[in-house]
């Protein structure tokens, strides 16, 4: 029999936690959250631009304050130190109440794993602090699901790399101050022991930055081009041409996606509410809401979250007990990604006409356009790190024993 209940003392750190939340997350900004979570880099609240971004700072600092943006590392870099039970319920609470995550980058935990401590002090406090933002250099146009065999190279010329190629799909590369990029520094070297993990500034001489327009309006996506870029040989973390294996650290907040799972639940209640307040109103928006075909998807939708969440369960406890997930983390990738876009589905179908309006602030679309945008951004979700066809493959090699094609 599996006890899925707190310990006291876990019950007693959950307790803290929601005390912590309810005493210091703005209203406004937990309203705002419903149409402002995994929007694929769209804001659809209610809440201007500004006044987002005056209350994410108010809380940002509330939760710097405990230690609470890089709960993992240690309190001398600004973390909490806390244990992976803690972290994971950390997650759970935050999620569940509509708390923003608010979490330092995984080059972070790279950095205070594989980079030097003159590294380590340069860039883990302003890191937490939020003084730099970062974007990450990794896949290219041909190299996506097989990234060891990435193009870019970085020339030794003395003391520096000189860096010619592209990187794609780069988010965030607009605003951020710095790039972390696998770059190959022995072109004669296998492939996966030839690259190097660098560091360096996003506004050096020879760097080019194209957005990359997506369908659901956004542009978090971009190119980036590097053309003579000189990089120092100290920017790298770790040792020259070792970078993959740097690169393959992951000590994020939690890998157990216990918030995917506790969203994917938010999201389904909420659309259950819509349909009924629109069925009792009878706006003639709610028809559809009726059948029975959208009863039986919605019942479906919601025994996935519970696996969901099981999933989520498994890898921690599994953490918690030293154990690193491999095969159950692409397990619980590929069904998580899967279920958002059919969760996603199933509200913009639950919806008929209406939910393909786009215009959010016009009285006619459901809830700020928030289902249309569900469901354009989710197609990218069993792409995005690592396609649905390399984590099967991982699970039947790694997991089944199954031999490769």
């Amino acid at each position: 029999m599996v006890d899925f209940n707190d310990t006291p003392e876990q019950a007693a750190w959950r307790a803290e936690v929601i005390e912590f939340v309810e005493q210091n997350l703005p209203p406004d900004l937990e309203q705002d959250q419903l149409y402002s979570g995994t929007l694929g880099g769209l804001h659809r609240g209610n809440l201007s631009k500004e006044r987002r971004e005056e209350l994410v700072k108010t809380w940002r600092q509330a939760i710097l304050d405990r230690g609470w943006i890089a709960p993992a590392w240690p309190k001398e870099y600004g973390g909490a130190d806390l244990s992976t039970i803690e972290q994971f319920i950390l997650r759970e609470v935050f999620t569940e109440m509509r708390a923003p995550i608010i979490s330092v980058h995984d080059v972070g935990s790279t950095i205070l794993v594989h980079g030097s401590e003159e590294q380590k002090a340069k860039f883990l406090p302003p890191m937490v602090r939020g003084e730099i933002q970062w974007c990450q250099g990794y896949s290219e146009p041909g190299s996506g699901s097989d990234l060891a065999s990435v193009q870019t190279r970085g020339l030794r010329d003395g003391d520096d790399f000189v860096i010619n190629g592209q990187k794609i799909w780069t988010s965030g590369a607009m605003t951020a101050d710095m790039i972390f990029a696998l770059v190959r520094t022995d072109a004669e070297a296998p492939k996966h022991r030839g690259i190097s993990y660098l560091l360096f500034e996003m506004d050096k001489p020879g760097i080019q930055i194209r957005p990359l327009d997506q369908m659901s309006g956004a542009s978090q996506f971009t190119e980036v081009f590097f053309e003579d870029v000189r990089v120092p040989v100290s920017a790298a973390v770790g040792e020259i041409n070792r970078g993959w294996y740097v690169g393959a650290t992951h000590l994020d907040f939690e890998r157990s996606s216990i918030g995917s799972a506790v969203g994917f639940a938010n999201r389904l209640n909420d659309l259950i509410e819509f349909l009924q307040a629109e069925g009792e109103a009878d706006t003639g928006r709610s028809q559809l809401g009726r059948h029975e075909w959208v009863r039986l998807a919605l019942a479906e939708r919601a025994t996935e979250t519970t696996v969901a969440r099981q999933f989520s369960n498994r890898i921690i406890t599994m953490q918690a007990r030293g154990i690193i997930p491999n095969t159950e983390a692409s397990e619980q990738k590929l069904f998580s990604s899967e279920l958002h876009q059919r969760i996603s589905n199933t509200g913009i179908k639950a919806l008929g006409p209406y939910g393909m309006l786009y215009e959010e602030n016009d009285e006619r679309t459901p809830q700020r356009a928030r289902w249309g945008t569900y469901y354009l951004a989710s197609v990218s979700e069993t792409i995005g790190a690592g396609t649905s066809e390399i984590q099967r493959n991982v699970i039947a090699t790694r997991g089944l024993g199954l031999p490769r094609g």
